[in-house]
């Protein structure tokens, strides 16, 4: 229980920290979001400036940004408590929760599925390029793995779009489902929705399956020489057994805790990807907020992405012990 209660504090602390710093940097910048809105508006609709810095004005108080920076800060933390976003200055006035929980969804589906495939399969294969009895031929690809490895998730994403979509015409260069569609839980919109996603997804997987293997080999060339693998050869164990439950479940450990890791980071470098593919995903929503500099949006994505992360370390740090049991012991030997 104090463990968790540890923890705990330990995840609010990080939250609080990330949460503060995501207020302040862009606050640094001397852009005006509200006054560069309402000309933008102004330009668009062709009516008269006249009056705008009374209603620039007028907006600031309605957002509060013209209260002084340390009042602003606490009403933020005090509206984050409450999981309180705020309103969007670009699409004032929607709540900034409004378009986070609409666009979360597709950059779950789209970068959690691709990141567990290449998980699983680079793993898979980073394992048995240095495993004694595997064939020889896959110790042939690991140059391959280090090419993938090398290139960005949107590069793979540019050259995919113009092999697979406009050489060849085999799936739509971009947006996440076809112009018209009626979203929705028919098998109709779900397949549309999956032909579009199959062009971003395989660029993220074959783009990470190159570091999951690389990182994977790594952790097989140091368990090999353990010595329970030593005493598994010389009990007579199969070749199957002692790969699966001594060396690869040895050499697991930090591929899952780089996994959790992954889950916020690989939105930072996904971005890029949606908007290649011009995909409606929480990374496309940043983007676009941080181009407007619309404070309230980015704190929204950013503190939806920060509190992942920590929960998932949090939670990985608690099943720790029951992945990996020499943890425990030495946490009770040191107790």
């Amino acid at each position: 229980m104090i463990r968790v209660t540890k923890r705990l504090g330990l995840m609010v602390l990080v939250i609080w920290l990330a949460a503060s710093i995501n207020f302040l940097l862009p606050r640094l910048t001397d852009r005006d979001p509200i006054e560069e809105r309402l000309a933008q508006a102004l330009g668009d609709s062709g009516g008269s400036a006249v009056g705008i810095e009374e209603m620039v004005e007028q907006y600031k108080a309605k957002f509060g940004t013209d209260r002084p920076l340390w009042r602003q800060y606490l009403s933020m933390l005090g509206d984050t408590a409450r999981f309180d976003l705020g309103v969007s200055i670009n699409y004032f006035p929607d709540r900034v929760s409004q378009h986070v929980l609409t666009a979360l969804p597709w950059s779950i589906v789209l970068l959690g599925v691709a990141t567990l495939i290449s998980f699983v399969i680079g793993t898979f294969l980073g394992a048995l390029t240095i495993w004694r009895r595997s064939s020889a031929w896959l110790a042939r690809i690991v140059p391959l793995f280090m090419v993938l490895a090398a290139i960005p998730f949107y590069l793979v994403g540019l050259i995919l779009v113009y092999v697979f979509a406009l050489v060849l015409g085999w799936f739509p260069p971009a947006r996440g489902y076809s112009v018209g569609l009626n979203l929705g839980w028919n098998p109709t919109a779900i397949a549309d929705v999956a032909y579009h996603a199959v062009l971003p997804a395989l660029s993220i997987v074959l783009a990470a399956i190159g570091i999951w293997a690389l990182s994977m080999r790594g952790m097989m060339v140091t368990v090999q020489g353990e010595d329970y693998m030593n005493f598994a050869r010389a009990k007579g164990l199969s070749d199957r057994r002692r790969f699966w439950r001594y060396a690869v479940r040895n050499a697991m450990t930090p591929q899952i805790t780089t996994l959790v890791l992954s889950f916020g980071n690989i939105v930072a470098g996904a971005i890029l990807v949606e908007r290649v593919f011009v995909y409606p995903g929480i990374g496309t929503l940043l983007y676009n907020s941080v181009l407007l500099v619309d404070y309230f949006l980015i704190f929204g994505c950013v503190f939806v992405l920060i509190l992942t992360v920590a929960v998932s370390l949090m939670l990985l740090d608690l099943l720790y012990p029951l992945l990996d049991p020499r943890i425990r012991a030495g946490g009770e030997a040191h107790g």
